[in-house]
């Protein structure tokens, strides 16, 4: 079960850098750009497609994140 647990809060932090690289002006070609938009992206999708448009404002990682922590803690 804590095997579990730090792979959620790994994702979590993956999720956390892909956010903060959005920010940041970088080639969405680079490696590590394409690394995280591949982890983050199957998760991220579904909920973008729920979550109504918000003026440019994607909020879908704040969504995750939430619900990360929530299965962290039902998990613990």
């Amino acid at each position: 079960m804590l095997l579990i647990v730090r792979l959620v809060d790994l994702y979590s932090l993956v999720v956390l850098v892909a956010v903060i690289v959005t920010w940041i002006p970088v080639d969405r070609r680079n490696l590590l750009v394409s690394v995280l938009r591949s982890l983050t992206e199957p998760a991220l999708a579904p909920i973008q497609r729920v979550l109504p448009p918000m003026g440019g404002l994607d909020l879908s990682p704040m969504v995750l994140l939430i619900l990360l922590q929530v299965l962290r803690n039902v998990l613990l």
